[in-house]
């Protein structure tokens, strides 16, 4: 079954990436099933081979003739047009309150509309809604928390709660992705989850209507989650109630992002989540336990199996969860049909069923992640075990069994007999049976605990190529951070159960396990805390290669297929494969994709900010500006880690030879804490040293990390390789003003051969008049103040005389970036000009004599 699933994906795969008409597919699978049939009773392996063909053919074949999915989001454009809407709709997924720093309580919703229009004009359109609903605190106690002892909660008027009809006010649009290479594809996260567009809304704008739209197995499910979650913030102080939200019913947000980069810094991040490693945990605890009550193995399975479903139904999670427990019931079968041994072909089934179902699920991160962990454990690591610490760890039952003895070889006999010599010895102190009982259980405890490692270690080096893909990580620290965290897991996971269970009874029944799992909790997110906070921690790898891809995915499969092999130097050959192959993956940074021998000016699209990366004819890199989202915004997303970091790891870079930063402004600075962190640069450029706060916290952020910072006025001409650059502003006179910083902005003229672009940050009127007085003729403007009416002034147009330039602008800003006076003025002097909200990254090629641009919106 894993050769059949194989085949399928890779059909699936061919599917995706090599279009061909669907009746090559087809004729292609009639040609292999009759030649299949002719070869089946001669040549079986011929045969073999052609069913995996068909199967490879038919995974093509489904992929291209699937119905496109219908993400309803036709209707809702004709609306997405910044209006004012009333919409009418029914919340399909509540969401918790969260207290904002600004005082305000806000609360998101997933809504299916059922009308929406200006009004007057109505229309009956379904589509489903994202929106986040903002209120003033007050105190008040809601009646999902009136819990004894719990002290009233900070909340808006109203939680409102699924299936409840809503009427409100809102402007919609649809969600936007950042168009660079490598992006993150935010509108495809969300239609995923049906959701085609976004919106917010004040509380007290929402009108709560009659009636009650949806399913009542739902709302018993929501209500059956709020409850929980309730219980759980009553029984364990906030932070550790968002750590047991996230490790119990999937609900993470109550996390902090601090909080999740350190448990991703650490490697152990899936303990945040319902993977399948809680899945197993919690599997292993219900079927553990039902068998010491001497159930039998087929009604304790069948319950196990049946706990399992009930709490995968409590979470938002989805797929993996789902996926974790399609497997689990496979597995528990497959030992009611004596198959243990058959956990291979269990996954191969498992998946093959899943893919059958969703075909796109194989080309997804959390599909890949999910069998890849069961696969090097069930594939690489368990052959291991079970020719070394099992075999060993049979031997240790009932060493008082003397005839027990003969039904096993002759080495561990000897270690049996060796073991009860060592007990007698310890009789004449401590009695005649607990010598042999504690011998037995502390040598099973260390196998049990050298297994552990054995396996920690094969996960790692397995998982260093999805780690580098997706995360851009090199979990150094992976190996104990693990050792400590897992162990701690199931702990936590056992007495959190026990003290909620109890405490529908009584708080006071519920305290001794509630206070066992904040200990365990402690201790493991001090641990986490601890070793991601090591420098090692942060390490941070570029994208692979493809070949290196392709190299790391044969070194598992090799890795799989030589360990079950007796010969000990074949097992140690795909061993040191794997380890090689990470090795690789972590330590050796792939070639940037360059051009050679031309000065490249890439626009990052950062949204509303600017982020412009210069790469020399030699190679050399100048990072100006990193982005980043003004705090009154109060987002999560970090622009320099989330979207100019990874650009940048798309690329290949992993270090930056200099980054600048024209002035103290969040959309330009935000973002830069990261960028030093992920690729420490060996300089940062200022124009102004500013008494801001933040700049002064980034400055210092950057002497941590022993980056030396180098201030640059007008006058100043310097040489990055191959390419000169020419400081025009701030002038060496300049006097630092916090209210004003645009007008310290650092501007650059930076010229390669006959060909140049002028950089003008945020540069407004007093600074562009003193500028122009330079005559700075360049070919390619930077487009000062994201098209703002302050600046691009006539005469700086008139002495520079552009061919092109490019504006950084966030889509549907609030500030009306760009202005149309500039985008008149921009066409009247005849310039090409490119916009990052409509064009996303854009890319400029001065090669000395010409000018050519490339837009990421074209690919």
């Amino acid at each position: 079954m894993l050769w059949a699933t194989s085949a399928y994906g890779g059909g699936i795969v061919a599917g995706f990436y090599l279009w061909r008409p669907s009746l090559w597919w087809l004729t292609a699978a009639i040609v292999f099933s009759a030649s299949g049939a002719y070869f089946l009773r001669h040549r079986t392996r011929a045969a073999l081979a052609l069913g995996l063909s068909v199967l490879f053919v038919t995974g093509a074949l489904t992929m291209q003739v699937r119905a496109p999915e219908n993400r309803g989001d036709a209707g809702i454009l004709a609306f997405a047009d910044g209006r004012d809407l009333i919409i009418t709709a029914h919340v399909i997924r509540e969401g918790n309150l969260q207290n904002r720093n600004s005082g305000d309580t806000q609360q998101r919703l997933d809504l299916e509309t059922e009308q929406i229009g200006t009004g007057n004009q109505m229309s009956a359109i379904r589509f489903g809604l994202r929106i986040s609903i903002y209120g003033h605190e007050t105190n008040t106690n809601t009646e999902d928390t009136k819990i004894e002892s719990q002290k009233p909660l900070a909340t808006p008027l109203y939680r409102f709660r699924y299936g409840e009809r809503l009427r409100f006010p809102a402007r919609v649009y649809p969600p936007h992705n950042f168009r660079n290479p490598g992006a993150f594809d935010y509108a495809g996260y969300l239609a995923e989850n049906g959701i085609v567009a976004l919106g917010s809304a004040k509380a007290e704008t929402v009108e709560l209507l009659p009636g009650f739209a949806g399913s009542r197995f739902e709302l018993w499910r929501t209500r059956v989650r709020r409850s929980l979650i309730a219980r759980i913030h009553v029984l364990w102080t906030p932070d550790e109630a968002a750590l047991l939200d996230a490790m119990l019913i999937g609900e993470n947000s109550f996390l902090g992002r601090e909080t999740l980069t350190d448990f991703q810094r650490t490697g152990t991040y899936h303990v945040l989540v319902i993977s399948g490693l809680k899945v197993a945990v919690l599997a292993l605890v219900m079927f553990w336990l039902l068998r010491r009550a001497r159930m039998s193995e087929l009604y304790a399975s069948a319950i196990t199996i049946l706990l399992t479903v009930a709490c995968a139904l409590l979470t938002d999670v989805g797929a993996p969860v789902w996926r974790a427990t399609l497997m689990l019931g496979l597995y528990l079968g497959a030992r009611l049909l004596y198959r243990r041994k058959s956990i291979l072909n269990t996954i191969g089934a498992a998946a093959l069923a899943l893919l059958i179902v969703d075909p796109s699920a194989l080309l997804g991160a959390s599909f890949q992640l999910s069998f890849l962990c069961v696969l090097v454990i069930a594939g690489i690591a368990t052959p291991l075990l079970e020719r070394t610490t099992q075999p060993l760890s049979r031997a240790l039952r009932s060493l008082d069994a003397t005839g027990y003895d003969a039904a096993l070889p002759p080495t561990l006999a000897q270690l049996r007999l060796d073991l009860r010599m060592v007990a007698s010895r310890l009789q004449r102190f401590f009695g005649k049976r607990i010598p042999l009982t504690a011998i037995s259980v502390t040598a099973r405890v260390l196998l049990v605990g050298c297994e552990f490692l054995l396996i920690s270690t094969v996960l790692q080096a397995g998982f260093a190529l999805p780690m580098a893909y997706y995360f851009h990580r090199a979990t150094l620290v992976s190996l104990p951070a693990n050792v400590l965290a897992v162990p701690l897991t199931e702990i936590i996971m056992v007495a959190a159960i026990v003290a909620l269970s109890a405490s529908y009874i009584s708080l006071a029944l519920a305290k001794v396990p509630a206070t066992i799992a904040s200990v365990m909790l402690q201790a493991m997110s001090g641990s986490v805390r601890w070793l991601g906070a090591l420098r090692i921690a942060d390490t941070r790898v570029p994208t692979p290669q493809l070949t290196v891809i392709l190299l790391g995915a044969g070194a598992v499969v090799l890795a799989m297929i030589l360990s079950r092999r007796r010969r000990r130097l074949l097992v140690a050959v795909g061993w040191a494969g794997l380890a090689v192959s990470a090795f690789r993956i972590c330590a050796v940074p792939p070639h940037p994709q360059l051009r050679g021998g031309v000065l490249e000016l890439t626009a990052i699209d950062v949204g509303q900010g600017d982020s412009i990366l210069l790469v020399s004819p030699e190679g050399r890199t100048l990072l100006v500006d990193a982005g980043g989202i003004p705090f009154w915004m109060h987002s999560e997303l970090d622009i320099g880690e989330d979207v100019v970091s990874t650009y940048l790891w798309s690329r290949g870079f992993h270090q930056l030879d200099v980054v600048a930063l024209t002035h103290a402004h969040a959309d330009h600075m935000g973002g830069m804490a990261a960028v030093l962190a992920n690729f420490h640069p060996r300089e940062l450029w200022l124009g102004v040293d500013s008494p801001s706060p933040e700049l002064q916290t980034l400055l210092r952020k950057a002497i941590a990390l022993n980056i030396p910072i180098v201030l640059h006025k007008a006058g100043d001409n310097l040489e990055l390789g191959g390419a000169e650059i020419e400081v025009l502003a701030p002038p060496r006179t300049a006097e630092t003003h916090v209210s004003r910083p645009n007008d310290e902005s650092l501007v650059i003229k930076i010229r390669y051969g006959e060909t140049s672009a002028l950089l003008e940050g945020d540069a407004e009127k007093k600074t562009e008049k003193q500028v122009a007085l330079e005559n700075p003729q360049a070919d390619l403007l930077k487009v000062a103040h994201h098209g703002s009416s302050t600046s691009t002034i006539p005469e700086l147009l008139a002495v520079v005389h552009p061919r092109f330039a490019v504006i950084s602008v966030g889509t549907r800003n609030v500030y009306g970036h760009p202005r149309l006076d500039v985008l008149n003025r921009l066409a009247e002097a005849q310039v090409l000009t490119y916009r990052t909200d409509l064009d996303g990254a854009v890319t400029f090629y001065l090669d000395g004599k010409n000018v050519s641009s490339q837009s990421a919106a074209l690919h």
